[in-house]
């Protein structure tokens, strides 16, 4: 007799932590494409994408990032709907924004569908951390200008007491530092960096939206970038790129071929 007894719970289903890319659908990897297609339901934020989100039929679809006004769907909702979805058999992907593991909070997820017995599967996507930067013909380590490169959130949990952001520690290290979320707390961390000896000529870029078809790219010093954003108008979500790789981009700009129009234009 196959399927369940009349009466009885179905099969729990499975869990897929799913990382979209930066945002090109052509930059998701295949494995995300074929569990997008396959999936009985698809929870997802806001960052995977415009054409990533529109290629998703609306029937099987749970925005569970930000609401109209401010308003944001809980961790602990979505982390319930989860289990839920998962408890009634369906085939659930939970779609990120670049990698669930990279400031996605998938690694929060995780661990709570482990406490509740539902088998999940982590499926790695290219982190807008790297991506972002690169589409913008910023290379976030060079031969010539850093071998390290350090990724810092914006957006901390607020419930703690103090930052574990070492930006004094970060400064020291000469190399390349990419914040990812934190565009508009901008003026906090470049102070922070310079009161921690950073030069102020330090290149630096901010990478709006990027490889949306409305990407822009903008860019200043340490001491000029505050300004260059809002004069520029960059609002989130954006990258900002810190270090001497952000100066390689003049040289290679102009024969970037994505700037020629696949991914918008140059601020």
């Amino acid at each position: 007799m196959s399927g369940a007894d009349e009466g009885e719970d179905p099969p729990v289903g499975t869990v897929y932590l799913v990382g979209s890319g930066p945002g090109d659908p052509e930059l998701m990897t295949v494995k995300a494409k074929r569990l997008l297609e396959e999936a009985d339901v698809v929870l997802h934020d806001k960052l995977p994408g415009p054409e990533i989100l529109g290629s998703i039929p609306e029937a099987k679809r749970e925005d569970v990032g930000k609401r109209a006004g401010g308003e944001r769907t809980s961790q602990e909702y979505t982390n319930d709907r989860l289990v839920e979805l998962a408890r009634e058999g369906k085939r659930v992907v939970r779609l990120k924004g670049g990698d669930p593991f990279v400031f996605g909070r998938g690694g929060e997820e995780a661990e709570h569908l482990a406490s509740e017995g539902i088998p999940f599967e982590y499926v790695p996507g290219i982190t807008s951390a790297i991506a972002g930067p690169g589409v913008a013909g910023i290379p976030v380590t060079h031969r010539d200008h850093t071998s390290s490169v350090s990724f810092v959130t914006g957006h901390e949990d607020p419930t703690k007491e103090e930052s574990m952001v070492d930006w004094e520690a970060l400064a020291a290290t000469g190399g390349t530092i990419v914040v990812l979320m934190g565009v508009g707390k901008l003026p906090a961390y470049t102070d922070a960096l310079r009161e921690a000896g950073m030069a102020g000529d330090t290149p630096v870029a901010l990478v709006e939206r990027a490889t949306w078809p409305d990407q822009r790219v903008a860019t200043g010093t340490l001491d000029t970038i505050v300004d260059v954003r809002d004069r520029e108008g960059i609002e989130p979500p954006a990258i900002t790129v810190i270090g001497g790789v952000a100066g390689t981009r003049e040289r290679v700009r102009e024969f970037l071929a994505n700037e020629l129009g696949e991914y918008g234009d140059e601020t």
